[in-house]
């Protein structure tokens, strides 16, 4: 097991009693999510977390495959599914580069604040364009810690050294964040701060791969 799989097994029921923190700009992040899905899509999400994000959008799309490298995020998402009587959402524990995962699968790939805490963002994204189905979508928000005020970055780092915060972070800023995703071979559709000023979402289609000419 990983160092970063075993920080968020630790703080795995600490994480599903606290509560969403802006309401509003996280109901924001859903409407425009599902904006950009359709009753057809085949879904993964990336970082699930304990699931409340993948059982809300569960409704507009037809099917969602939902990971986190916790075991124990997971076993709270499976026990929320049952709960909430969710069947087409399919809970389990992987990285990115599961072999399970396969490639040309998913029409939308969703990553809620997680982008910045994996380790290598150009590897992370073509391994994402790599999942999608020709002109699928990545749907992403990322806090672009970069953006915030001097005493918030000076503070993560003390987090990370104690281990109250998750090692890596990305100290992203937003233009950088667009520019990594187009670099990756995205066409950016939609953008938005949800809360604003650094909780930077993303909609990007993958482009279309052109054929070689001689």
């Amino acid at each position: 097991m990983t160092d970063a799989a075993k920080f968020w097994d630790k703080h795995a029921k600490g994480y599903a009693r606290s509560p969403i923190k802006n309401k509003a700009a996280y109901d924001t992040t859903m409407t425009r999510s599902k904006a950009h899905l359709s009753p057809q899509d085949k879904v993964l999400e990336i970082g699930c977390g304990t699931g409340t994000t993948a059982l809300i959008l569960a409704d507009s799309v037809a099917e969602i495959t939902a990971t986190d490298i916790s075991g124990q995020m997971i076993d709270i998402a499976d026990d929320k599914a049952r709960a909430q009587q969710v069947e087409n959402v399919t809970f389990f524990p992987a990285t990115l580069f599961d072999d399970r995962l396969a490639p040309g699968a998913f029409d939308a790939i969703l990553v809620y604040n997680a982008l910045h805490l994996l380790a290598d963002t150009p590897m992370v994204l073509q391994r994402i364009r790599q999942l999608l189905k020709p002109g699928g979508r990545l749907i992403s928000k990322t806090p672009c810690i970069g953006d915030m005020n001097i005493f918030a970055r000076a503070l993560i780092p003390l987090l990370m050294k104690f281990g109250i915060a998750p090692n890596p972070i990305h100290f992203f800023k937003q233009p950088a964040l667009e520019e990594l995703i187009r670099q990756a071979g995205f066409d950016i559709l939609e953008t938005g701060l949800y809360p604003a000023p650094s909780s930077f979402f993303i909609v990007a289609r993958q482009q279309e791969q052109r054929p070689e000419t001689n």
